[in-house]
This record gives structure tokens, C-alpha cells and sequence, in this order.
């Protein structure tokens, strides 16, 4: 099993849930450890702040999910339509044991817990989520990783009967991600089942979705149904739509700009109209934990 990212929180630190629900601050996940590290127990700026998630309708109704359409608002209005149970998760490629495994297994195996993370779309928006799901590193456990293995390829479910989205070629579908296998078995990589507390809503990718904490929102997949091992770096439905815009890496990096958008701020949403807008941190914020992947790349070749 991969090294596990550590919960240094007790019992003292679990939040209500009626005042969590209350979006009332919250110390859970990294924002929680910024109060040990007040106390002398953790440093680095990931824990430099305490993370206040932005509300249900923030998240719910704010998405993108073009196989639903392209309107932020289509995915909460169309998504509903999707059938999410049964589910399952093919697992094949370089793996020791390959096959289907069913979602209620899936489950049954593994810890789930909560995370605040901070979450940074390349189109220069973010919000802070409250997700609940486990490490991408213990499902790859399950499934046994090949030595050979260096990549992890992922694909969406593709149902045209459910999707409207995909009846417009907006991206070749079914949508693909990818990961180098050291980024999937980092301990910050979540396979997220759930917001809130609550079961994960269709339109944030029910009922499994990839959380990459340090990337652009657009690589943390939703509706997984396939999940690949590789030794070959493998395609991305936005690198593979417009390669210049949009590389396999895709860390959050202010200093690489998107030919669209600048990388160097963003708008916290749910600030209002009139909320001025921030610095963009480097990995989103979480460099003291995946900086040391990147060491020696060229960050604006590789981005």
C-alpha cells in the first residue's frame, strides 16, 4: 500500500454536523491541520489557512460536465436522468487481478473519510470542497499494480441515452484523464463518493469521481467507469481536443498562463458581485506535499 496521508485531527476537532451544514468554519482535512499547526505541530502553507467550503448550491449548481452541456447550470438540470446504481469500475491494463469490480464492493473495501480541499478551475474560478471518499492509491492496492505500470488512464461512463451533452462533438467522447502512476499514488489523490456528507450528486460526477487537489478541476474526472494501467502516457480529452491550450500535466501554476485565461488570480466564488479577486497559489497550494514529483521538469514545457 502506498504511504497514506496522515489525519492528525482527534476527536475534539469533528465539527457538528449541523454546523457544518450551517457553513459555519470548519476544521476538518488540510484546513484543519492549519490549527495544529498554531499549536506548533504542522508547517507548510497547505495548512497556512483555515478552509471555509463554499455552500451546496455553490457546488452542486456551478459545474462543468459537458456531457450534460456546456452551461454551468446543465449539468444540475439534466444530470438527474443518469442511472448510477448498479455501477461498476473496470480495472484492467497492467494490474494483477483485472476485472469488474462492482461500486458496493468497491465500497466495502475501503476507509472513506473527509478532506477539504481547495479546488481551482483553469478558467480561473474555485471553491474550497468538502469531499468525503478514499485514496486512489488503496483501490490500485486492491486491483495489484504491475511493476511495468507508470501511468493510470481513466475513463467516463459514455450514455448517450442519458447524456444529451454528447450528441454535440464538443469533446471526442468517452471522456479520458490521466495520471503518472507516482501522481495517483500520492496520498492527496482521493477517489471522492461524496459532498457534504451526503452521497455524491449526478451533476458532480456520481456515484465516483477522481479529486487531484493540486491540478486544474478538469483533471479530476467524474463517472468513472474505467481505470486503466499503462506503461504509455495516455490521451486526455483536452489535450487530445486542443494541445496547445491544454497539457497532461495541467498543474495549477500561476505563472503558466492559459492562452484565455491568467493563471496568476482567480475569483472565489461566492464572494459576490464585488469580491475583489486572489493570488493563485502554486499546486493550488499544496506544494510542500507534490513538489517534490515535478523536481527538475520544466514546468512551463511540462504543464
Amino acid at each position: 500500500m502506498a504511504r497514506r496521508w496522515t489525519n492528525t485531527l482527534t476527536a475534539a476537532d469533528v465539527t457538528p454536523k449541523a454546523t457544518f451544514m450551517n457553513r459555519r468554519q470548519i476544521m476538518a482535512g488540510l484546513g484543519g491541520m492549519a490549527g495544529l499547526a498554531g499549536l506548533g505541530g504542522l508547517p507548510g502553507p497547505a495548512q497556512a489557512e483555515t478552509l471555509e467550503p463554499n455552500s451546496w448550491e455553490d457546488v452542486t449548481n456551478y459545474c462543468n460536465y459537458y456531457e450534460f452541456g456546456t452551461g454551468k447550470g446543465d449539468p444540475a438540470k439534466y444530470a438527474g436522468q443518469l442511472t448510477t446504481a448498479p455501477w461498476s469500475v473496470k480495472i484492467d491494463g497492467m494490474v494483477e487481478r483485472p476485472g469488474d469490480y462492482d461500486f458496493q464492493q468497491i465500497l466495502g473495501e475501503m476507509t472513506l473519510e473527509e478532506r477539504i480541499y481547495r479546488f481551482r478551475c483553469v478558467e480561473a474560478w474555485s471553491m474550497v470542497v468538502p469531499w468525503t471518499g478514499f485514496e486512489l492509491a488503496d483501490l490500485l492496492a486492491l486491483a495489484g499494480v504491475k511493476s511495468e505500470a507508470k501511468y493510470v488512464a481513466f475513463e467516463t461512463l459514455y450514455r448517450p441515452s442519458e447524456m444529451p451533452g454528447t450528441a454535440y462533438r464538443v469533446l471526442d467522447w468517452p471522456y479520458r484523464e490521466g495520471l503518472r502512476l507516482d501522481e495517483a499514488m500520492h496520498p492527496l489523490t482521493l477517489m471522492a463518493t461524496g459532498i457534504f456528507g451526503k452521497d455524491l450528486p449526478n451533476q458532480n460526477g456520481a456515484p465516483l469521481r477522481l479529486v487531484v487537489p493540486w491540478k486544474y478541476g478538469f483533471k479530476s474526472i467524474k463517472s468513472i467507469v474505467r481505470i486503466t494501467l499503462t506503461d504509455k502516457e495516455p490521451q486526455t480529452s483536452w489535450n487530445m481536443a486542443n494541445a496547445r491550450e491544454y497539457g497532461f500535466y495541467s498543474n495549477v501554476n500561476p505563472e503558466v498562463s492559459h492562452p484565455r485565461w491568467s493563471q496568476a488570480s482567480e475569483r472565489r466564488l461566492g464572494g459576490g458581485l464585488f469580491a475583489s479577486r486572489r493570488d493563485t497559489l502554486m499546486f493550488n497550494g499544496y506544494g510542500d506535499e507534490v513538489a517534490s514529483l515535478y523536481e527538475g521538469m520544466d514546468l512551463a514545457k511540462f504543464f
